[in-house]
């Protein structure tokens, strides 16, 4: 699991269609082989490292469900935790669930299925940063990004039409799973907002 915390961009050095390696410094110090790594927000585990990059090898599925690896491109990079690790961000598991289109103004454009996972003033995690969504109209939402944020990830070089990753909150996914089983008669709506948990 992740924070959505960026610790570093990152260099993609090359990638072949299934071996991704990454150039970067500071995610390198006390990892090992075995190790996760998140990629513009996608889980990857360390097979292989040197003075000044590691590899992974990257899956189909993930290949089909992100917006893939582009040589000479920057990505975000973050660590697993650890137990003393603080939880700057929210919690962010590195399943991508799709990809959004950047419309410009910090708003972006995701696909009709995933709208109802997005709440006003809840988290979403895109290319592996943990934002603050601002607003929603339909599935058109926009994020709050202040200036540290984008400086220190590569949020700050996306152009209009661009694709990112997209986690959305696991606590929606959650919350439709327990309304959804066949054993959830004492679990309504009221019940829900009454404990606090919407």
């Amino acid at each position: 699991m992740f924070t959505g915390i960026i610790e570093e961009i990152g260099f993609v050095k090359s990638f072949d269609g299934k071996n991704l390696v990454i150039e970067c410094s500071k995610v390198l110090e006390n990892t090992q082989i075995g190790d996760s790594i998140s990629i513009d927000g996608c889980c990857q585990t360390v097979v292989s490292i040197t003075s000044n990059t590691f590899c992974v090898n990257v899956s189909e599925e993930t290949l089909r469900i992100t917006k893939g690896f582009i040589p000479a491109s920057k990505v975000n990079l973050e660590r697993a935790l650890t137990p003393q690790t603080r939880i700057g961000g929210h919690i962010v598991q590195g399943h991508i669930d799709g990809v959004a289109k950047y419309l410009g103004n910090s708003e972006f454009e995701l696909p009709k299925k995933f709208e109802k996972y997005i709440v006003f003033k809840g988290s979403i995690s895109i290319n592996g940063v943990s934002l603050t969504i601002a607003s929603i109209r339909d599935n058109v939402f926009s994020v709050a990004i202040i200036p540290h944020t984008l400086k220190n990830t590569t949020l700050q070089y996306l152009k209009i039409g661009d694709l990112v990753n997209i986690e959305t909150d696991i606590l929606g996914r959650y919350v439709e799973n327990f309304l959804s089983t066949k054993n959830n008669s004492n679990i309504t709506m009221n019940f829900l907002a009454e404990n606090g948990f919407v």
